[in-house]
């Protein structure tokens, strides 16, 4: 028997990562090495703060929207309810419609539309306008998909990064949700106190509402 407690829903950061296109790729690499400080090695990395998983600040897609030191904590720790939306190119209030949010005030969509972080995808899932004001009328404050955006890769106007913000819903994405069954998780995707940043990189994780999976 496997009792395993947490579910790591993030991308590995690694040098293979796919960024999105045009932007900055993510690399690691060691600047000191412990032979040549004579004590210990010391890496440095440059990145997009959009690279893997991550969460968009409103000052993403809005000029006078917070930043992410700015942002409530509270949106990235506690329940959270995945649903399984496969099979669906675009989702909003019709594909979710009849949905057991079961009281939780985060959603994670499971669209399987990013299978592998090394390449980034021709097309993936996005989000319909609609599903923001569906969302509020839940009592729905974050969205996570596993996919690199809720608007499309040649979206200029962002439909649905506005139409989430204008309903008070923040938004997670990129993340792994290959080992989730749809239900009832405890979520901790905590952003990194980045002062003036549009984005963060997070360590996200889940754990089943009843605390433990049993294997």
């Amino acid at each position: 028997m496997n009792v395993k407690e947490w579910i790591d829903i993030t991308q590995p950061l690694s040098n293979d990562i796919a960024e999105w296109p045009g932007d900055t790729p993510f690399h690691y690499e060691l600047s000191f090495t412990k032979e040549q400080t004579g004590s210990v090695n010391i890496g440095q990395l440059t990145m997009s703060v959009h690279t893997g998983t991550h969460i968009d600040a409103p000052f993403h897609y809005d000029e006078h929207g917070k930043k992410v030191h700015e942002l409530d904590l509270g949106l990235y720790m506690g329940p959270a309810v995945v649903v399984d939306t496969g099979g669906h190119a675009e989702i909003g209030r019709a594909e979710l419609e009849g949905t057991d949010f079961k009281g939780a005030e985060r959603m994670l969509l499971k669209t399987g539309g990013h299978p592998d972080p090394t390449v980034f995808p021709e097309h993936y899932p996005v989000l319909k306008p609609d599903i923001g004001p569906f969302l509020s009328e839940h009592g729905i404050r974050l969205i996570g998909v596993d996919a690199p955006s809720v608007d499309a890769v040649d979206s200029k106007t962002m439909d649905a990064h506005h139409a989430l913000y204008d309903n008070g819903v923040h938004i997670l994405e990129n993340i792994v949700l290959t080992e989730a069954e749809p239900g009832l998780y405890e979520l901790i995707a905590l952003p990194l106190k980045l002062v003036g940043s549009d984005g963060s990189p997070v360590r996200a994780v889940l754990r089943p509402a009843g605390g433990i999976i049993i294997e």
